[in-house]
């Protein structure tokens, strides 16, 4: 049963931190609602990981706020969060079953309660025959889902997953993302970072996105995308089609009668079909392609620091 929850599990109110005077986070602010998949975004050395360690209370932010749950992080709120840290790293000696069984104790869980629901997970999650193995002797892949068990195994209120698809091979990466989901499904709150566009794309209901320790975006899926160049397939044989084409586009590539458009700002695909009808052309084909979020960061990121930054990674 979860406890009563504020408007807020997490609220970060203009918040800063510096490290020997250089700054790592500057002025962020942002909140996660009860209930969110939030993808916490940016390139590396965008200053995710600090933001969430201050979300956390194991550093205390150079100046701003931070509430978890309504008030100051820190030991009130142990027990109703999961979090699994970027570096990876449990006991090499001890196993599986012990390691996840040791990490809900800590978050409240009876031993005996404890062991019982690590065995469960790590059957549903495949690594039943690995339960009694030492955590050294498991591939990285294996190790970190043990991790991610242990984080998880008793039952958080809110689960903080910073960089959680690193390391791990499209198989496990898709199990972890229907772990989010079904985490999710159960009313839990979920935010993870990431500099994999991809995961989000797949995942979360809101995006806040970091470059150089500030925040450039903050809002929904939908709202992001909107910053994605919006492109065109057209297939047609008509001569006169990239006349008619032009006046509507920021680019066009040509490849035979495959014309690929992106459009102007100002214009929609419904006014290159217009303008397609009134031309009289022989349309073969006419596609809209699906924005890319990836896309979307690489021009967000790039307005910001008057470049393209490619670090932010497909």
């Amino acid at each position: 049963m979860l406890q009563n929850q504020p408007p807020f599990i997490l609220d970060v109110d203009n918040v800063s931190k510096s490290f020997a005077g250089k700054p790592a986070v500057k002025n962020v602010s942002f909140t996660v609602s009860p209930g969110e998949i939030v993808g916490f975004l940016g390139p590396n050395g965008a200053g995710k990981t600090t933001t969430l360690r201050m979300a956390l209370g194991l550093i205390a932010p150079s100046s701003g706020v931070v509430k978890l749950f309504g008030g100051p992080p820190g030991p009130a709120a142990f027990g109703r969060v999961g979090f699994l840290p970027e570096e990876r790293g449990m006991y090499g000696k001890i196993k599986a079953r012990d390691g996840i069984a040791h990490i809900a104790c800590l978050n409240g869980m009876k031993r005996r309660d404890a062991l019982k629901q690590a065995d469960t997970m790590l059957e549903k999650y495949g690594l039943g025959d690995a339960a009694h193995n030492k955590i050294k002797t498991l591939s990285k892949g294996m190790a970190q889902k043990v991790q991610l068990l242990a984080a998880i195994a008793h039952d958080p209120e809110f689960l903080i997953l910073d960089e959680p698809f690193s390391g791990l091979d499209p198989v496990n990466q898709k199990l972890l993302e229907n772990m989010v989901r079904e985490i999710a499904g159960r009313g839990r709150t979920v935010i993870f970072s990431t500099h994999v566009m991809e995961h989000a794309e797949r995942l979360c209901d809101k995006i806040v996105l970091l470059s150089k320790g500030q925040k450039i975006f903050d809002g929904s899926l939908k709202q992001a995308l909107a910053h994605a160049p919006r492109r065109l397939e057209i297939e047609t044989p008509d001569a006169k089609a990239k006349a008619v084409f032009t006046p509507l586009s920021n680019q066009i590539n040509k490849d035979g009668d495959v014309y690929k458009i992106e459009l102007r700002p100002d214009k929609e695909a419904r006014h290159v079909l217009a303008a397609s009808v009134k031309a009289k052309l022989n349309l073969i084909r006419f596609e809209p392609e699906k924005p890319s979020l990836h896309e979307a960061f690489v021009n967000l990121v790039g307005n910001e620091n008057g470049e393209q930054n490619h670090e932010v990674q497909s």
